[in-house]
């Protein structure tokens, strides 16, 4: 019998896509990536860690900004090869920007045009 996290189908790096979604409205809040530890401790602890490519390093979400995502759902998609998180989302602010979610502009005669406005400063959000 395999464990459910064998059953997840990781990419050549080792990492899975994971996408954020907030638990009441459905919106999408982000996309991040997650290795086997990271969904691990999500399924663990009841907030979502993540791998950042960009630091080499596990990544638990709102460690700077205080605006943690608390699992309410983990599903894997029919190919398994996708993670899908239901959150609620601490504070409101998914994105390093500021906003709610990271998919604030939408194309709009061949522009990409911001509809969603910053809730907080960024710098006032990073500190360190």
């Amino acid at each position: 019998m395999s464990l459910w996290i064998d059953e997840v189908r990781w990419n050549e790096q080792g990492l899975v896509p994971a996408i954020a979604q907030d638990h009441k409205s459905g919106k999408i809040l982000m996309v991040a990536w997650m290795n086997e530890d990271a969904l691990k401790l999500t399924a663990e602890q009841g907030h979502a860690v993540y791998w950042s490519r960009s630091r080499k390093k596990l990544w638990h979400k709102g460690e700077e900004s205080g605006h943690q995502q608390v699992i309410k759902d983990i599903r894997l998609d029919c190919d398994e090869d996708v993670i899908l998180l239901s959150v609620e989302q601490i504070g409101g602010i998914a994105c390093h920007t500021g906003r709610e979610g990271c998919f604030y502009r939408h194309l709009e005669d061949d522009e990409w045009v911001s509809t969603e406005p910053v809730l907080k400063d960024p710098k006032t959000i990073y500190t360190s």
